[in-house]
């Protein structure tokens, strides 16, 4: 990214904060100048973490039935689609920039089939002990996994529609658990 164009971005986000009255140390990861910061866990207690992401792929029924029986010609959608969310999970800390670099102990990714809909639904849990907590390492990891679909069926139907990605449970932490 062009350093130029990062500094400008901070710059208008401080002035929008300024003009809506907010206080720049509302924001965790800006420091009171409106630099981006990795925010310091140093002082949390490790405690266990978990998180649990979910999210969806509506595709033709063509696709979809090719994808259940394992028809496709890329190969096994649904095991190539786990092993990427799974190695999406791992690499969150890449991906976004203000995250931190996480032992995951845990990240398993299952999926659910909606015959009737055409929709593979993707369930992405992660966990880890640690000082933050991995939301946006189940999030990455449903991303990644439904992405990974849409690379694979994408020669028979282009018009697929991934949709309804989201945090579905977090726990750990001084918040504790929170649940949709």
């Amino acid at each position: 990214m062009n350093a130029m164009y990062v500094y400008s971005l901070s710059v208008h986000l401080v002035d929008s904060i300024v003009e809506n009255g907010e206080n720049m140390s509302d924001f965790t990861h800006f420091d009171k100048n409106g630099n981006a910061i990795m925010v310091d866990v140093s002082h949390k207690d490790e405690t266990l973490r978990e998180a649990i992401a979910v999210g969806s792929i509506k595709m033709s029924r063509d696709c979809f039935l090719k994808v259940k029986e394992g028809d496709m010609k890329k190969g096994d959608v649904l095991g190539v689609a786990r092993v990427a969310g799974i190695m999406g999970a791992k690499k969150t800390s890449d991906l976004i920039p203000l995250c931190h670099i996480l032992n995951l102990s845990k990240v398993e990714i299952d999926f659910s089939l909606d015959e009737e809909n055409y929709k593979i639904t993707s369930t992405c849990c992660v966990k880890t002990l640690g000082q933050t907590g991995v939301e946006m390492e189940a999030l990455t990891g449903v991303n990644i996994c439904l992405l990974t679909i849409y690379d694979m069926c994408k020669a028979i139907d282009k018009g697929m529609e991934i949709s309804d990605i989201k945090l579905m449970k977090k726990t750990g932490g001084k918040s504790g658990v929170w649940e949709r």
